[in-house]
């Protein structure tokens, strides 16, 4: 899974409607260009795309007064909702997502009901869990990785690896558990967007030619 489509539809959605270079603002708020492979090619290419295979509706809004190409404006469609919670949740779940993946469905867990989210969560321990009893099938911690010369190694990165994973998992679960951060249905909702008169201190200031579209 590409983190990007799923950044770009949380984005969208956040705004309700926004145009390609606020999101590719926010992107660059939440440091993505930094942490996946957010740049502004692959955000302006998954507006458009997106907006093909119908989870995003574009509208061609007027050009300034200085003149300019019209400016397209996007918000998401039922389909779009429905694809982007699958995403949160994918992500959530699965033990083996990429770091930017991961990353991404973290900085959105907050639309999902505070239960699901924890119910999602338990799921990924249960898979971290059940992935490393397939790696300890062939290969026993307690022995060392020099049992298997230095291939062991590589089973030994798989347990730390997945040890790691749950550990701070079940931390997550019961920070949540504990009552932490605002979830959907709970009250104002966290804000992670820019407003349009606000300035980004971590935009790169890099233009595009989709910056004006």
């Amino acid at each position: 899974m590409s983190a990007i489509r799923l950044l770009v539809l949380g984005s969208v959605r956040q705004h309700g409607r926004a145009h390609g270079y606020q999101v590719r603002n926010d992107l660059e708020y939440w440091g993505a260009h930094e942490w996946s492979t957010a740049k502004p090619g692959s955000i302006y290419h998954a507006l458009k795309q997106m907006a093909k295979q119908g989870l995003l509706l574009a509208h061609e809004i007027a050009p300034s007064t200085a003149g300019g190409p019209p400016r397209t404006e996007y918000e998401m469609t039922e389909q779009g909702t429905e694809e982007y919670f699958r995403l949160v949740r994918e992500s959530l779940t699965a033990y083996d997502q990429k770091m930017d993946v991961k990353s991404a469905a973290l900085g959105l867990i907050v639309d999902l009901p505070r239960a699901e989210a924890v119910s999602l969560l338990k799921e990924r321990v249960r898979r971290i869990e059940e992935w490393r009893s397939a790696v300890t099938d062939h290969y026993v911690p307690e022995e060392g990785p020099e049992q298997l010369g230095h291939i062991g190694e590589i089973m030994n990165l798989w347990v730390h690896t997945a040890d790691a994973e749950a550990e701070w998992t079940q931390g997550l679960i019961a920070r949540i558990e504990g009552g932490a951060y605002t979830f959907s249905g709970e009250g104002e909702p966290f804000v992670g967007v820019l407003a349009d008169d606000q300035e980004n201190p971590y935009a790169t200031g890099e233009r595009h030619p989709g910056d004006d579209r």
